[in-house]
């Protein structure tokens, strides 16, 4: 699935919790785990060195092999940069991190890094009601037939192939952005249509590849949907685009993407389509 895992951290709680879960799935795929501290330029690199040592506890506990480095700069800019010259297959992170000098993993940061890294990007809150199970049983990929959502649906299927697990293909009906509000309106026949078309072809490319997959079609606020059906399914992951379909047909968004990553009740990797050229 992955090889190279690139972990940034500042020790605090949400990264250390996005720590022992790479930890907890290198232990048991035999991954490379990179850790790297960012500090400000003006910063004494000495206050980097307990959440190293903290991390590489972490990930030496694992038996993993392990490479850590201390680097400064902007934390995204810095982050981006090492996965992009260390050839990293996957970023996990925390949502939020101490403030000040030390500052790394504040949510506007693991959102920056969301919307711009090449590499899917596994995103861990640190809250006590979020579920870290490993290895994978259920994964929910939220699909709108957009080029990022599928794109975040082959990682979905490739993940869950590798776990054996079972691929909830969910699609959103989220009348509210369009501003449809009566039951009988056309409009909504056609969105209806539209995500149970998404959710039929998703389920198709699942069984193609031989991955188990069931598909389901909700009503509703997008983000607050993806968050129950996960719960309701007791899911262990969520695999979703980091943007979406525009105008009427519109079922996911960036913005939507953000706010499962602020509230999901467990780890979420988000997935960007390559850029065409």
């Amino acid at each position: 699935m992955f090889e190279r895992i690139l972990v940034p951290t500042d020790g605090s709680g949400p990264a250390n919790a996005a720590l022992e879960y790479a930890g907890e799935i290198a232990a048991r795929e035999n991954l490379t785990v990179h850790i790297l501290h960012v500090i400000d330029t003006d910063a004494d690199p000495a206050d980097a060195s307990e959440p190293v040592t903290e991390g590489r506890e972490w990930a030496g506990d694992t038996g993993a092999p392990v490479i850590d480095e201390v680097h400064t700069g902007e934390p995204q800019e810095a982050i981006l940069e090492y996965a992009a010259t260390h050839d990293v297959d996957a970023i996990v992170m925390g949502t939020r991190g101490r403030r000040g000098v030390g500052r790394l993993l504040l949510g506007s940061v693991t959102e920056a890094v969301v919307r711009d890294a090449a590499v899917p990007v596994l995103v861990v809150r640190g809250a006590a009601e979020v579920r870290r199970r490993y290895p994978l049983e259920t994964v929910v990929a939220p699909i709108d037939g957009s080029r990022n959502a599928d794109a975040a649906l082959e990682q979905a299927l490739a993940i869950a192939r590798h776990h054996d697990a079972t691929v909830h293909c969910l699609s959103v009906v989220d009348v509210a952005p369009v501003g449809i509000d009566d039951g009988n309106d056309l409009r909504l026949e056609r969105l209806e249509q539209y995500a149970q078309q998404v959710v039929d072809d998703g389920v198709q490319q699942a069984e193609e590849m031989g991955v188990d997959a069931v598909g389901a079609v909700q009503h509703g606020s997008t983000q607050r949907q993806i968050r129950a059906y996960t719960d309701d399914e007791d899911a262990d992951l969520i695999v979703m685009g980091t943007h979406g379909r525009s105008g009427l047909d519109r079922l996911l968004l960036g913005s939507v993407t953000e706010r499962v990553l602020r509230t999901a009740t467990t780890p979420v990797v988000t997935v960007r389509a390559p850029v065409e050229e």
